[in-house]
């Protein structure tokens, strides 16, 4: 029989709240959303940015909610003989709870966060610590000040390793957070010019990434993208805390070094030195980028205690997250084309390698290499000029037409040739049909852009137009 998550008598000492009514002896999960709720779930109704938890209290039970987590403030208002836990604070009840399950678990730690690869280093460690040890990870990317202390609240006491995502917009989001998470094994993805709106230069964003370090359990340890210029500052940090460092990527002499790579259109094959082993292996995503990354994946594996061969055996079977980097068969009726769908968020280092990826896709006799891109947002000063520097890594990857979309995208259209000038639209919506138009069999296209810049229903007309399948990586 399986265990709870967690039982109602420790989630009340936990959180520090007081019974009313009869809730759930035995509590299954963990929901902020009352439209997630399964039978025997506590809902925990905090206040969002833009709505009440506590109006949807209702719904939530009456979708079978085990309990409410509700306000002491707010109980009046709820419906009579509902099954509340009520407490002081939500929000802080929800941290109370998530402090409770990191001091409760035996599980090894590890806290993701960087400029690009975050979410996908994040499941590609899921992916293979779960062949390993019983594996609880950050869903999607809740990587926030809300999304941190709700995956460790939904961690089970049973679990061998955790993956816990870190993100920010700010410097300071990340110290609490790690703080929260108590780390055994820091990563740092990379460092790049991402949210510049809020930030002087890119020194200061390695110093924010760096306060994932501030939570380190003692004799942790930091893994950090040893290739880039800002190196330094993580490593310097790291040490201050006391940290074991360990550097991944191309340069000679990293603890995690890239030896060789082949990259194809759906898979690489990698030789590396990991940790003074050395160790072939495939990886079933493609991309520069991929490769690089799981350097960093199966350093955090050795660290945590984890197989080496066995992470490296399964990485043969990843395959990229939704919006980054599945593929998608087109059918056109007298032919096929390949959507690569990158359209989960976009800053000028993901852009780059999305396009990266885009040079090394197949095409048919008479079909073209197409980048759909969309604006980076949050970039502040340097918005057009970042923009405009990526014609160089199009033309690099042999990209045969562009069609780009928002007024930021409008200076890379600029920087084009006029053979490589798709079209310019305003909105994602307006490039649309023009883009539809366009494609033909044997095209390779791939979409990227910022979320605010709405690539991702390009994504889904194209799919839904040309009744698309998921594309199966061949073997290599």
């Amino acid at each position: 029989m399986t265990a709870p998550l967690w039982t109602l008598d420790d989630l009340v000492a936990a959180t520090g709240g007081r019974v009313a009514g009869v809730p759930s002896a035995e509590i299954g999960g963990i929901s902020i959303d009352s439209r997630t709720i399964s039978p025997g779930d506590a809902f925990f109704a905090i206040q969002g940015d833009a709505r009440d938890g506590h109006d949807f209290v209702e719904s939530a039970l009456a979708r079978g909610a085990g309990a409410c987590v509700v306000a002491e403030e707010k109980l009046g208002a709820l419906p009579e003989g509902g099954r509340y836990v009520v407490v002081d604070d939500v929000f802080e009840a929800l941290r109370r709870l998530a402090r409770a399950a990191r001091a409760r678990t035996g599980a090894r730690i590890v806290a993701v966060t960087g400029s690009v690869g975050k979410t996908s280093t994040k499941e590609a460690l899921r992916h293979v610590l779960s062949d390993q040890g019983r594996t609880h990870a950050s869903v999607a990317s809740y990587n926030n000040h809300w999304g941190v202390p709700l995956t460790l609240a939904r961690m089970p006491a049973d679990c061998a390793f955790g993956i816990f995502e870190i993100g920010m917009n700010h410097a300071g989001e990340i110290a609490p957070l790690t703080a929260l998470v108590r780390p055994h094994v820091a990563v740092v993805t990379t460092v790049a010019p991402v949210h510049l709106e809020f930030f002087r230069d890119v020194e200061a964003i390695a110093e924010a990434k760096a306060e994932i370090f501030d939570g380190l359990e003692p004799g942790g340890v930091a893994v950090v993208d040893g290739d880039v210029p800002q190196a330094g500052i993580l490593i310097d940090a790291a040490a201050a805390k006391g940290a074991r460092v360990v550097r991944f990527g191309i340069g000679e002499g990293l603890e995690a070094h890239l030896v060789r790579a082949s990259l194809q259109a759906d898979n690489s094959t990698v030789m590396a030195t990991i940790l003074g082993d050395a160790i072939t292996y495939k990886i079933g995503a493609p991309g520069r980028h991929v490769v690089k990354n799981s350097l960093a994946v199966l350093a955090t594996a050795v660290s945590v205690g984890a197989d080496l061969a066995r992470a490296g055996l399964a990485l043969a079977a990843m395959t990229p997250p939704k919006g980054r980097g599945e593929r998608h068969t087109l059918r056109l009726g007298h032919g096929e084309a390949t959507l690569i769908d990158e359209s989960y968020n976009a800053n000028p280092a993901s852009m780059r390698a999305a396009i990266d990826l885009l040079g090394h896709a197949p095409v048919g006799l008479e079909g073209r290499r197409i980048a759909v891109l969309g604006d980076m947002l949050e970039l502040g000063s340097q918005g057009e000029a970042l923009h405009a520097s990526l014609a160089e890594a199009l033309v690099a990857a042999r990209v045969d037409r562009v069609f780009l979309a928002g007024p930021l995208m409008h200076a890379l259209w600029r920087a084009l040739s006029t053979d490589m000038q798709g079209a310019w639209a305003p909105t994602a919506a307006e490039l649309e049909p023009k883009l539809l138009a366009a494609i033909r069999p044997g095209d390779a296209l791939m979409i990227k852009g910022s979320n605010g810049s709405r690539m991702g229903p390009v994504v889904e007309a194209l799919k839904s137009r040309f009744s698309s399948t998921r594309a199966l990586a061949e073997d290599v």
